[in-house]
């Protein structure tokens, strides 16, 4: 969030647009959201945020906000202006997200139904006299070439073309590349070739970069050059500057061994110059450790690339834990590269919990980071890869270097390495000293209830047990070999999983098995529904002098306990965390749709929330 709240609607809307123009689309979502608070009538704050839910691949959110806000049917507004535009083009742009995870037969009909949508508010707007108007035009000579209307298509390209070729003045960001989807449509790809030159010196331009509009010209472009088969190599030099996930080893203090000998820091540093600037990397991710990671934040500031930090833990704790023993020298560039990125907004911790010697909530930092990593990669359209600066060595311990590169590795996800170290092999580590007899591990959590249950009666209880206990028993059951801990109240469900994919899994098949059953006809309200809500951190496993045997305890539980009361009947929530986690751990399976910063449940606080569901053909592509 600014540090200073704008106080009119002008304001606000420009702090989102400064906030999409960086790629920040949850955050921009949450600002536009915030300013309707104090501006609720303002159209051009409720057009951003349902163009920033949309473009971070969350349509079933995006199409719920043009409802609640009342932009469907769009409002009386001239479509010669350019708010009156943007506002009727935002169903469209919804149908046209929505075709693309169609399946099957439907596609085709789904793509015609948005160009039908485009095009009628391209005609309009022509009729108007906006010249605008290109934008509908265009989009809509795309899906029909999607949609196999191939002659529709040609005409629409055409027109656009004619239309960008007498365009008064300089032509911007969006005229240029309207005109070379128009000519991609119309496969003149010699012209093609010379446009891609003048939209690649656009996107190269600090003072005009906007990663958000070009996120979304490179997926339209995608789609039609796949839609008339020419070469993907066409748009090669478009790709948005690099996302990267950063780690590296500690660099020992001077004069005394370690994995990345101190005097091998000049060689380290100009190495990772280079690398930033050959893979043109505009966005990282990692922590603050002393050495690899500190070296690689000052290269992306240096850059003026966006860094993003996660600290696994208490920051002064973390200070004495991986920067000081390396020398003092690190803890101020610590402290500078810290503040550069909490003025961007961009430091997070992963837990707010201390230390106490846990050295798995390292392991938990670096998945959440990689998981950011990926989101970002994937709302931008960018390529994404994990830089390294590793000696070589397996690890010494549960955490490390080596272990965050085998994770990586299994997401099948590119890696480059810059080596470090003379031979030196680490002794094991030893463990550290934890304080209290019980230990930390991270689990993936489940709550779920029924909403409504408290209504029934004592007469409707049999039955519930019977029809709606017994559903959710059967999956659980059939979930069985991957939890570790199950337990219920009421129509309450707790279940803990060592793994954050199997938990969605069983989430979702809560969902689907409960959705099935006709509530009316077993005699229960038909507005009464499953809320589920997952949530992955480090947790305490002990016996429970209870229950005699073993439950689950910690801050993270209650985190996860207050997502299920804000998730609405029918929907899994999941944390920013967990999305994360899903999307590093479990690439291609399952989606995250956001939905904006959520009041938890008993005041809890906003947390970053996402609509789980299965993955679809169409936003990974």
């Amino acid at each position: 969030m600014p540090n200073r709240l704008p106080t009119t609607a002008a304001g606000w809307l420009a702090e989102v647009k400064r906030r999409e123009q960086e790629g920040s689309l949850f955050l921009a979502y949450d600002l536009a959201r915030q300013g309707l608070e104090k501006f609720p009538g303002d159209l051009a704050l409720k057009h951003r945020a349902v163009l920033c839910l949309a473009s971070t691949g969350a349509t079933r959110k995006a199409k719920e906000e043009l409802v609640r806000l009342k932009l469907d049917p769009p409002p009386h507004i001239s479509l010669a202006s350019q708010l009156g535009l943007d506002i009727a083009t935002l169903k469209p742009r919804l149908l046209k997200d929505s075709a693309l995870v169609t399946l099957g037969s439907a596609r085709q009909g789904a793509f015609a139904m948005a160009a039908q949508a485009y095009e009628a508010v391209y005609i309009s707007a022509k009729r108007a006299g906006n010249t605008e108007a290109y934008y509908p035009g265009v989009n809509a000579a795309t899906l029909n070439l999607l949609a196999g209307n191939k002659k529709a298509a040609l005409r629409l390209a055409q027109e656009v073309r004619d239309q960008l070729a007498t365009w008064p003045g300089k032509k911007g960001f969006y005229e240029i590349a309207s005109e070379l989807e128009a000519q991609l449509v119309l496969g003149d790809v010699e012209q093609a070739r010379e446009t891609v030159k003048i939209v690649r010196e656009r996107v190269r331009d600090a003072a005009q970069v906007d990663y958000r509009g070009q996120a979304a010209m490179l997926r339209q472009l995608r789609l039609t050059i796949e839609a008339r088969g020419l070469e993907s190599e066409l748009l090669e030099a478009l790709a948005p500057r690099r996302v990267i996930h950063y780690v590296g080893h500690i660099i020992s203090a001077p004069n005394k061994p370690g994995r990345f000998p101190a005097e091998q820091e000049p060689m380290v540093k100009k190495a990772i110059k280079k690398m930033l600037a050959d893979e043109d990397v505009g966005f990282g991710y990692g922590s603050l450790a002393a050495g690899a990671d500190i070296l690689f934040a000052e290269a992306l500031l240096g850059r003026k690339a966006s860094l993003h930090v996660v600290l696994p833990f208490d920051r002064e704790e973390f200070i004495n834990e991986s920067v000081r023993p390396s020398g003092e020298n690190w803890v101020k560039r610590f402290e500078r590269c810290v503040k550069a990125a909490e003025k961007k907004g961009t430091v997070r911790y992963a837990t707010e919990d201390h230390y106490l010697g846990d050295d798995h909530l390292f392991n938990y930092a670096s998945q959440l980071s990689m998981g950011l990593a990926l989101l970002r990669a994937q709302h931008l359209f960018a390529p994404v890869e994990q830089i390294v600066v590793w000696d070589g060595l397996p690890p010494s311990g549960p955490t490390g270097t080596a272990v965050d590169m085998e994770i990586w590795k299994r997401a099948h996800l590119p890696r480059k390495e810059i080596r470090v170290g003379n031979g030196f092999i680490p002794p094991p580590r030893a463990p550290a000293a934890i304080k209290g007899s019980m230990q930390r591990n991270t689990h993936a959590m489940l709550f779920s209830d029924i909403h409504g249950f408290s209504r029934l009666r004592d007469e409707q209880l049999p039955a519930f047990i019977d029809v709606l206990l017994k559903c959710s028993a059967k999956v659980v059951h059939r979930n069985r070999a991957d939890t570790r801990f199950r337990n219920t109240w009421g129509d309450g469900l707790f279940l803990v999983f060592d793994d954050a994919g199997k938990a969605a899994e069983c989430a979702l098949q809560l969902q689907e098995a409960l959705g099935r059953i006709d509530l009316e006809a077993n005699g229960f309200p038909g507005d009464m529904g499953l809320r589920v809500g997952l949530h992955f951190g480090p947790v305490y496993a002990a016996r429970d002098p209870i229950l005699k045997r073993k439950n689950f305890f910690g801050a993270q539980v209650s985190h996860t306990a207050r997502v299920e009361p804000v998730t609405p009947e029918g929907c899994v929530y999941v944390t920013e965390t967990m999305a994360a986690v899903l999307a590093v751990n479990n690439p291609g399976q399952f989606t995250c749709q956001y939905v904006g910063m959520t009041e938890a449940a008993k005041n809890y606080g906003p947390m970053r929330m996402f609509l789980l569901e299965h993955s679809r053909v169409g936003w990974n592509r």
